[in-house]
């Protein structure tokens, strides 16, 4: 049995369209990771340099969790 071209078509189309949703969802994670590093990095870039409003930020998330219930 031979395939129709439209059906070799839409098989070589699924398998790309898998092939980028893989290669975009990898993708979407390395520049996710990349987001989160960076933020960190500001994060303790800002503690550094207001040590008052870090120690503050501190104290309210401690609360924060304080009166957290699980």
């Amino acid at each position: 049995m031979t395939q129709q071209p439209d059906q070799d078509v839409a098989q070589t189309t699924a398998r790309q369209t898998a092939q980028s949703a893989e290669e975009n969802d990898a993708a979407r994670r390395r520049r996710r990771a990349q987001f989160l590093r960076e933020l960190n990095e500001a994060k303790e870039l800002r503690d550094r340099v207001q040590p008052r409003r870090a120690r503050a930020a501190r104290m309210r998330q401690q609360m924060r969790m304080r009166t957290f219930r699980w």
